[in-house]
């Protein structure tokens, strides 16, 4: 009821009653004539409020006084229809029109974009260019926004030749929309060369261009394009740091974190919502809980995407207890939404909470179950693969109202990895190597399945399987951030500058933590050689390489942060275990799925991944 309450109060404080247009006032009596400006005064004043009913009010006085708007007046009653929505009135305008310039067409055309309908509006702009009338600069950014779905970058290319065929290639508003459509289709190389070409560049190219190589997970050219860019002068605003943030989120780069946090603060900007759930995101994804938490408190208001941000960084560390407690605090302040409940369903599967997880996912079935979709669904069938429940997890599988996804399958195969379970494992990698025969990362944990039970022809069947359908495995790689340099390492590193030396402090540490009881977990290595070999083969391993260079470059006591393309193995994660009691340091280990966060000889993971 208070909750309710506080709503309505809301709604009342940001809807404040409309106050009648006054320009309507100013017309004379219905059927009366009455001058050109009063009517544009009027019809104005409808486009600034958007206030459709009484735009229809002043239209419909026009055509009661047998009044007939010239070209532009009548292409104002375009844009106070397209602004409002109402796009069948604004072409019927248009249609009847005896005759149109750039600037109507652009309206009509913008407005079908700004509401969702981009075929009418490639269609029209076509209709357009058939009648003979050539587009502008405004145009053309305008079309360019409705190149989208399958046939975008087709699209986006036909626009792109007519652009350069009326020189409006290097001109600020096409140029920034060129480029932010090329890097939505993915396309960043051509994005890239139109962002070079422009002469003058602004807030909008600067942030277009940074976003395209964050969506394509070209983290560290977005970053180092950033700070080329910010040494030129570049200027920013709220949107360019989400981007920003976006990158460093995906590079796990604390210390460039801070330094963009401390910008942000020097700057001043207005408070903007959106931007401290970058922040929250961002200082999670870098294993800083303690710093997410502290913007998320210091909010003076906070969305369901706020708390959604906090939740989902909390279960990607796998404290799934505190991931309840915020859900409960939260559902006294607001009602959750669907990517609420996804992120304490995935909490408690990172954190071990199978019943929990249970008891609220069978709630929500009974008391929200519109909001469910197959991603939930998938978090539940992990719950249970994690914790071995195969043939529950099988079971929900077959009741659910969703079609199976790749990911649902995903996950359950992954789960039959760790528990080796080869029954249930074969079935799941046939039903993804039907859905996705492209897919190395079946293949190889299909692979790993059969090496694990010792299968070895199983898995030479397999990677012969592989070769034949030319299907790679993504390679695993490591990396560290230190001194603003990111040093990366794959497998069996030889080509980073310091290899012997790391190779050297390797077997230093190796005889070390072996002193305090580590013993190497041979069945890790999914290869039929001997133990001797075996070992060896486990010394290369990424993550363990990255450990060790930051072991070796950085001042006793400080903490080791190292990310990781793939899953974490279990051997180098007892290895990190390890390190970190006998050397006493503290290792934030983040691979594909989630953190690690090693000390003492503990991990927060409770060994549970």
């Amino acid at each position: 009821m208070l909750a309710a309450r506080g709503l309505r109060r809301l709604a009342a404080a940001a809807c404040p009653a409309r106050r009648p247009v006054s320009g309507i006032a100013a017309l004379p009596e219905a059927g009366a004539a009455a001058r050109f400006l009063d009517y544009d005064a009027a019809v104005t004043e409808c486009v600034e409020r958007r206030a459709l009913r009484a735009g229809r009010q002043v239209h419909a006085r026009m055509v009661a006084a047998g009044y007939r708007p010239a070209l532009y007046l009548a292409t104002r009653l375009v844009i106070m229809y397209g602004r409002c929505g109402a796009l069948e009135d604004a072409r019927n305008v248009l249609d009847g029109m005896p005759e149109r310039n750039v600037v109507s067409w652009t309206a009509m055309i913008s407005g079908y974009s700004q509401n969702g309908r981009p075929a009418e509006a490639l269609e029209l702009f076509i209709t357009m260019l058939k009648a003979g009338c050539k587009p502008n600069e405004f145009t053309l950014a305008t079309v360019l926004t409705s190149c989208t779905g399958p046939q975008g970058i087709h699209q986006i290319k036909q626009v792109h030749s007519l652009v350069v065929k009326t020189n409006f290639e290097s001109h600020m508003f096409v140029g920034s929309s060129l480029l932010d459509m090329y890097a939505k289709s993915e396309n960043i190389q051509e994005a890239r060369r139109v962002f070079d070409m422009l002469p003058v560049r602004d807030v909008v190219s600067y942030t277009a261009i940074i976003s395209g190589y964050t969506q394509l997970g070209l983290d560290e050219e977005a970053l180092d394009l950033f700070r080329r860019l910010y040494n030129e002068g570049m200027q920013c605003n709220q949107v360019t740091f989400m981007a920003l943030l976006n990158a460093l989120s995906g590079l796990a780069s604390l210390d460039y974190g801070k330094q963009v946090h401390g910008l942000i603060l020097r700057k001043e900007l207005p408070f903007f919502m959106a931007l401290q759930n970058s922040l929250i995101d961002m200082y999670s994804k870098c294993g800083k809980l303690l710093y997410s938490r502290r913007v998320f408190e210091n909010m003076p208001e906070r969305s369901v995407v706020s708390w959604n941000a906090i939740l989902m960084g909390y279960g990607r560390h796998g404290l799934a207890h505190e991931v309840i407690q915020l859900f409960r605090s939260m559902c006294e302040e607001m009602k959750p939404d669907g990517v609420t409940l996804l992120a304490v369903l995935s909490g408690c599967s990172h954190g071990g909470l199978v019943d929990e997880g249970l008891d609220i996912f069978d709630l929500i079935v009974k008391e929200q179950s519109t909001v469910l979709n197959s991603e939930h669904y998938g978090c539940v069938i992990d719950l249970l693969g994690r914790s071995g429940r195969f043939q529950k997890a099988l079971n929900l599988i077959q009741e659910m109202p969703f079609e199976p996804t790749r990911a649902i399958w995903g996950s359950l195969l992954g789960a039959c990895r760790v528990h080796v379970n080869v029954h249930v494992g074969e079935h799941v990698a046939q039903k993804l190597l039907d859905i996705e025969p492209e897919n190395a990362g079946n293949y190889v944990i299909l692979s790993n399945i059969y090496a694990a039970a010792g299968m070895w022809k199983d898995v030479f069947r397999v990677r012969k399987l592989m070769v034949k359908k030319t299907v790679i495995k993504e390679p695993g790689r490591s990396w560290i951030i230190l001194g603003k340099v990111i040093h990366t390492f794959h497998s069996s590193e030889r080509f980073h500058p310091r290899t012997e030396d790391i190779h050297a402090k390797m077997k230093e540490i190796y005889v070390d933590i072996k002193a305090a009881g580590f013993i190497p977990d041979l069945s890790c290595v999914l290869h039929d050689v001997d133990d001797e070999q075996k070992e060896r083969m486990l010394l290369g391993h990424s993550e363990k390489l990255a450990i060790t260079f930051g072991l070796m470059s950085t001042p006793p006591g400080l903490s080791i942060q190292v990310m990781k393309n793939l899953r974490i193995c279990g051997d180098c994660h007892n290895f990190a275990k390890f390190v970190s009691k006998v050397y006493g340091r503290e290792i934030s280990l983040r691979d594909k799925n989630r953190f690690h966060l090693i000390a003492e000889g503990a991990c927060t993971c409770g060994d549970y991944w």
